[in-house]
């Protein structure tokens, strides 16, 4: 395997184990923390999610570049999950993450907020995000194993 396509396919790994980390534990572990208020963990979720939101961003723009250099950019799987991936991120940035940083802000500041299903909908992308960047990952890796008949 060239390092391009191993490169490509650590970036992806790292990007889907950076979601999963702060999505999956970070986000409601520090909640169970002692002393951690409901105001003291939206404050820590805002900041913590924004610069996930802004390192994704980075993951998204290498990995688009490490799939085109090595070739991986065809018509096809990789291109449509690398499409996908830009659209999700781009509903998270312009319309979840505001929405939800609007009633983090109202919390902090002593108010209330209705129901939302806005964080189902940013935790179902984010699944389905983590889904994809693997998806892709083992997608790439199957590109470099030649076919081969096992004999049974």
């Amino acid at each position: 395997m060239n390092k391009l396509v191993f490169a490509t396919i650590a970036v992806l790994l790292f990007w889907a184990g950076f979601v999963s980390s702060i999505s999956f534990m970070e986000a409601w572990l520090k909640f169970r923390a002692p002393g951690v208020s409901l105001p003291v963990g939206l404050s820590i979720g805002k900041t913590i999610f924004n610069a996930l939101n802004r390192m994704e961003w980075v993951f998204l723009f290498v990995s688009v570049l490490l799939v085109f250099i090595s070739g991986n950019f065809k018509r096809g799987a990789s291109s449509s999950i690398l499409i996908i991936l830009s659209l999700i991120l781009l509903i998270q940035t312009f319309l979840l993450l505001p929405g939800l940083t609007e009633r983090a802000n109202t919390i902090i500041e002593g108010g209330t907020v209705g129901k939302s299903l806005l964080h189902i909908y940013f935790g179902v992308l984010e699944i389905l995000k983590v889904c994809l960047l693997v998806s892709l990952g083992f997608k790439i890796l199957s590109n470099q194993i030649p076919n081969k008949q096992i004999p049974l």
